[in-house]
């Protein structure tokens, strides 16, 4: 049985509600786009605030196309994540993440997702916001010229092909690939979401976003966001600061996560992991799960075991080595106790 924090999904599986970046092409606004940052900005934000059913008609461009003016002008002082860089893209400036231009590393059918997402197209971005010195994914993350540069409609087609896939019988659809949504995962795909939303433009599949991400986003792209995703896979890492800048490079972590996490739930559903790191349970563990309990409702949490010493995890001596048996089921203990609705 489906879960209700997962209800808007499982309706556009079912056909019954359209993905929401679907509605957000139709909301059309009346304003010049070549106009100031700012006029941009109140048009945007008074969009989202008209909770009247999208209109076909009464402006000239979509809120889409203001979401994605927006985000290529914040390219101009890079405000895509909370390290701010400011750095100019546009003009081959890099900031932290390294990234210029959208690199894909590889996009397929994941059968690896959690089992409501699953089976999942998904597309993994090169570069990342954050260093974790456990990336489990370094050889991308740390890598943000690597991968392939895809049009952005060529990309639009391949989702397309794999929403049509998805509306074919369950087992000739499956046989045949069949994704349940769209995956933008890295890395993070945080610093590439100009991209994204053009690829969304060209886009006319009705199929669910998900946005795959460490949650390190300014406010500014979290609004950008509001109206494009359907489904938010995040990840909690830490429990304090302390951890996240000596394990992530992530300054301001429990300020910045927790923000964009209340303002992803307010606007989208929600998949919440949370990897236990060894000898973490009590400083990161405890404390995200208690938080999320407290401030969250109608969340699925995935709590994983799949830790291990990647990258230069063995520099670290408290995760040098896996995760015990003991460790994970004291936090599973924590997360019942709580009364979170788990992941199977």
């Amino acid at each position: 049985m489906a879960s209700k924090a997962l209800t808007h999904y499982y309706r556009i599986l079912e056909g019954d509600e359209k993905a929401k970046y679907l509605l957000t092409k139709r909301h059309m606004v009346q304003v010049d786009l070549n106009d100031k940052d700012e006029i941009l900005w109140k048009a945007h934000n008074s969009a989202l605030e008209d909770t009247a059913v999208p209109r076909a008609q009464g402006g000239h461009n979509s809120l889409l196309d203001l979401k994605i003016r927006l985000a290529n002008r914040m390219l101009r002082k890079c405000t895509l994540c909370e390290r701010r860089c400011e750095v100019n893209r546009h003009e081959g400036d890099k900031g932290h993440c390294g990234v210029l231009d959208a690199r894909i590393s590889s996009e397929f059918i994941h059968m690896g997702e959690e089992p409501d997402l699953t089976p999942s197209y998904t597309i993994f971005f090169s570069g990342c916001t954050f260093n974790c010195v456990y990336c489990q994914n370094w050889d991308i993350s740390t890598r943000p010229e690597s991968g392939s540069i895809i049009d952005a409609e060529e990309l639009a087609q391949r989702i397309e092909r794999q929403a049509r896939k998805a509306g074919l019988p369950k087992g000739l659809g499956t046989m045949l690939g069949r994704a349940r949504n769209v995956n933008w995962v890295g890395g993070d795909p945080t610093s590439n979401l100009p991209y994204i939303l053009t690829v969304l433009e060209e886009c006319s599949a009705d199929i669910p976003q998900v946005w795959n991400s460490n949650m390190y986003l300014t406010e500014e792209s979290m609004r950008l966001l509001n109206g494009v995703v359907d489904v938010y896979l995040t990840d909690f890492k830490y429990g304090n600061d302390k951890c996240a800048i000596r394990l992530s490079n992530a300054l301001d972590y429990m300020s910045v996560v927790t923000r964009n996490h209340l303002m992803a739930r307010q606007n989208a559903e929600m998949i919440i992991r949370h990897l236990v790191l060894p000898g973490h349970v009590e400083c990161c563990t405890r404390p995200a799960l208690t938080w999320i309990s407290e401030n969250l409702e109608n969340v699925k949490v995935n709590v994983m075991a799949q830790y291990r010493p990647e990258h230069r995890a063995r520099e670290f001596p408290e995760i040098s080595g896996p995760l015990t048996g003991a460790e994970f089921e004291r936090s599973m203990r924590i997360a019942e106790k709580l009364g979170l609705d788990l992941c199977d």
